[in-house]
């Protein structure tokens, strides 16, 4: 540390000794690294910018850029999308403390619209109001389904009569933009026509249209069809099972790939319930049931009397009655027997989603084999093979001849198309190649401008101020131990001497000495190298 300490004086004041061209290439020098290294860290700490909030309207976006100026949130814009970008640290603080401020608001106005009345106004701006309200509350419900990036809703309220025939039912227009890539499927669509009908007085289903951007209209995919989406779903999954167990059974045999099967099913989801009630003959009388008897006898002689059972028992219902009078000498025997009825009663309640019929296609490739030259031959497939084949397909869907069901086994060869060759960028037009190249080339060349500096610049400058003082004494000027003395006088004799020996010690080893040597010679006597420099000084 000591020696470092010591050796500082001498770097200055060798710096003061360089030329003035060198001493401006050291600051130059010294000023380009300070700015590299700042630079690279400056760099280094640049922030990451992720999205805020993209497909703002210009007032939302005016006023989320004045208030992150008043939070001191930096923030910049992306070109062609329009989006803001902030800081990733820093996206989700912002959302909240924005939504803390209601923004983005958004150009749907709803039922805030209500709390802006004025003093005065008529009962027409008020509906008109309470309609707009209505409309922009339906279209951010509507916009919180996922595939929905914004809608519009239009309502047609007709006013209220007094006269029942007068009535019309009001109508819904509903304007969907979906997201890149984004579609509805039927359950989608009738559940928005469903939120919009129920939360509009009076208005029915059928008169609420749903379009698209494209103008496609969604909201006759399910009503054009009289299954709901959940039969839809369920027929398309039962001709999907059927059509996966004719590909998983005939695959092994013709090979993946070979086959095509498509299954059709005519479904009843239609609910019947009947009640019948019939009534068989009665059978003979040793094989009937008997449901009473009853036997009356008289055996007095006397005057004929009232005959028959008292009751009404022939007139009860569910049962048969038989009736049988013997006369007699001296009285009457008569004997009445009722049967059960033979009775059926059947209620009967069809279950829901019978399949009515099936109709199935199968198309089985022609089978291929390799030809004496090597190349692919497609041999059609026999009689028998077909015939193997619709038997397994009837028997993998189930095939019913009384229930209508039919099925069709061709077999033809299919068309292969060739696949479309990729074309290959090359490694210098890939665009992940050419942006890797250009951050690293600007790691690559600030890396290269700082080595420069130091190894180029500031290295041989620094060598050559902490490079030794070289002494150099020519032949020709070397000391005369005589004459100096005689210059000096007698009293210098010594001196004379001591100078004598220096300039030998200092031309002994040739022109060049290292500093060492003078140094020691120097701190024994210092008056030596001053005459030696006045010798020097005195030459021309």
């Amino acid at each position: 540390m000591a020696g470092v300490t010591q050796n500082v004086p001498n770097v200055v004041s060798n710096f003061i000794q360089l030329p003035a061209r060198n001493k401006t290439g050291i600051i130059f020098g010294l000023a380009g690294l300070i700015a590299l290294v700042v630079g690279a860290m400056l760099w280094s700490r640049t922030p990451d910018y992720k999205v805020l909030y993209t497909n703002l309207s210009d007032r939302d976006g005016g006023a989320i850029v004045a208030a992150l100026t008043q939070m001191n949130v930096a923030y910049k814009f992306q070109e062609g999308s329009g989006a803001i970008l902030v800081d990733a640290e820093k996206v989700h603080d912002a959302r909240l403390r924005l939504a803390s401020q209601g923004l983005p608001k958004g150009s749907v106005v709803g039922f805030e619209v209500l709390e802006s009345q004025k003093l005065g106004a008529t009962q027409f701006q008020e509906q008109i109001n309470y309609q707009r309200g209505l409309e922009g509350e339906l279209a951010r419900s509507i916009q919180s389904v996922a595939a929905v990036e914004s809608a519009r809703v239009h309502l047609a309220m007709p006013k209220t009569s007094v006269f029942l025939r007068d009535q019309q039912k009001p109508t819904a227009s509903v304007l969907l933009t979906l997201h890149g890539g984004r579609t509805l499927d039927r359950a989608q669509v009738a559940g928005i026509v469903h939120l919009v009908a129920s939360s509009v007085p009076d208005l029915p289903p059928r008169n609420v249209s749903v379009l698209d951007q494209s103008g496609n209209l969604l909201s006759n995919q399910s009503s054009g069809s009289n299954l709901d989406p959940q039969q839809m779903n369920h027929v398309q999954s039962l001709e999907n099972g059927y059509n996966k167990r004719i590909l998983d059974l005939l695959e092994p045999i013709v090979g993946a790939g070979n086959v095509r099967a498509r299954v059709t099913a005519d479904i009843d989801f239609s609910i019947q319930e009947s009640t019948a009630e019939s009534y068989k003959p009665n059978p003979a009388a040793d094989q009937a049931a008997i449901r009473s008897q009853s036997i009356n006898e008289v055996t007095n002689g006397g005057a004929a009397q009232a005959q028959g059972v008292p009751g009404a028992a022939s007139n009860q219902a569910g049962a048969a009655t038989a009736q049988t009078t013997t006369a007699t000498g001296n009285g009457k025997k008569e004997s009445v027997v009722n049967y059960e009825v033979d009775k059926t009663i059947r209620h009967l309640k069809s279950p829901v989603g019978v399949v009515r019929r099936l109709s199935a296609a199968v198309v089985v490739n022609h089978r291929r084999s390799v030809g004496a030259d090597g190349k692919a031959v497609l041999t059609p497939l026999s009689a028998e093979q077909i015939e193997q084949i619709t038997a397994l397909t009837r028997e993998a869907m189930g095939f019913t001849k009384e229930r209508g069901d039919s099925l069709n086994v061709a077999n033809a060869a299919f068309t292969t198309e060739e696949p479309a060759t990729a074309i290959e960028v090359p490694l210098w037009r890939n665009p992940e190649t050419i942006s890797l190249a250009k951050e690293g080339g600007k790691v690559t060349g600030m890396l290269l401008l700082v080595l420069y500096i130091l190894f180029g610049i500031l290295r041989p400058l620094l060598r050559q101020m902490s490079a030794p003082v070289v002494m150099q004494v020519e032949p020709a000027l070397s000391l005369d131990a005589a004459g100096h003395s005689g210059a000096a006088g007698p009293a210098n004799n010594t001196t004379g001497t001591a100078d004598a020996s220096a300039a030998e010690s200092l031309n002994g080893n040739g022109a060049t000495q290292q500093l060492g040597a003078p140094r020691q010679i120097t701190q024994g006597d210092p008056r030596i190298i001053a005459n030696v420099i006045r010798n020097w000084v005195a030459q021309k």
